[in-house]
């Protein structure tokens, strides 16, 4: 399977054989399994010594004849802590126990029951990442991935650029990716902040962020912005490509795709 490369100007320039794994099955069901086993639940729970952190010394015991003792003084067995001091006597308040102030919780959620790592099988995730990265060169995925682009054409998937890119400043490669992407696709590849509608304002998440395109580097390339998403190759994961559905709009470095192939052989 050949492509065009394009260079720094945007145009087409020489062809390169891509790897055989962009012919490959897009399996939908292995991409959606790999993806749901790879998230990660925050654990919420209140801090392990919550209720024993008191700057106050001192714990009451039960036994007799010991000193700072509650034995014999017709109090109750409850966790004390001490606050003040006069001589023998001291002034005590309830601690620790949940039933008095700022003490434990009886049963809070505890973090090591919630983080369980599931495991994957390393056939299973590497034919889910060839599926994902096959996805990325079918005009079929992406066009079912993007509701905006009904009815478009995209021509040359994969989209491969030459590694000089990595080279450009930023407002060069958007330059570039405009002339490559065009007006409709470069709407949509770019990321977009967005205030949020509804009351989510006001929970901690004001603002909305579209994911926008995928530029896979090679090893020892780098490319620093925010306008969209950059990942090496050895950073790419299934999460990257296939998150929400199969065909994100992904472009390549020439060096990038070299990597690749290597790499899924």
């Amino acid at each position: 399977m050949k492509t065009y490369i394009y260079d720094v100007d945007g145009k087409k320039g020489k062809q390169m054989e891509v790897p055989e794994f962009f012919k490959a099955v897009v399996r939908k069901d292995l991409i959606q399994k790999i993806v749901e086993s790879m998230k990660r639940k925050q654990p919420y729970s209140p801090n392990p010594l919550a209720g024993n952190m008191y700057s106050a010394s001192g714990k009451l015991k039960h036994h007799r004849h010991v000193w700072k003792s509650q034995y014999g003084r017709g109090m109750s067995r409850v966790p004390r802590k001490q606050r003040s001091r006069k001589g023998s006597q001291f002034d005590w308040v309830g601690a620790t126990v949940p039933n008095t102030r700022g003490g434990r919780r009886a049963h809070p959620p505890k973090v090591l029951s919630m983080i369980g790592e599931n495991k994957i099988n390393k056939k299973e995730l590497k034919a889910a990442i060839i599926s994902a990265l096959s996805a990325t060169a079918s005009e079929k995925w992406v066009l079912k991935r993007y509701e905006t682009l009904k009815n478009q054409k995209i021509e040359t998937l994969p989209i491969i650029i030459e590694s000089k890119i990595t080279e450009l400043k930023i407002k060069k490669v958007l330059e570039i990716l405009k002339k490559i992407l065009g007006e409709k696709l470069f709407s949509v590849s770019i990321r977009k902040r967005e205030v949020r509608s509804g009351k989510g304002k006001l929970r901690g998440r004001k603002h909305k962020i579209n994911s926008g395109l995928l530029f896979v580097t090679g090893n020892n390339e780098k490319l620093k912005t925010t306008a969209f998403e950059v990942l090496d190759v050895n950073t790419l994961s299934v999460e990257n490509l296939a998150n929400t559905e199969p065909g994100r709009i992904t472009v390549y470095t020439e060096k990038a795709i070299k990597d690749l192939g290597e790499k899924y052989k």
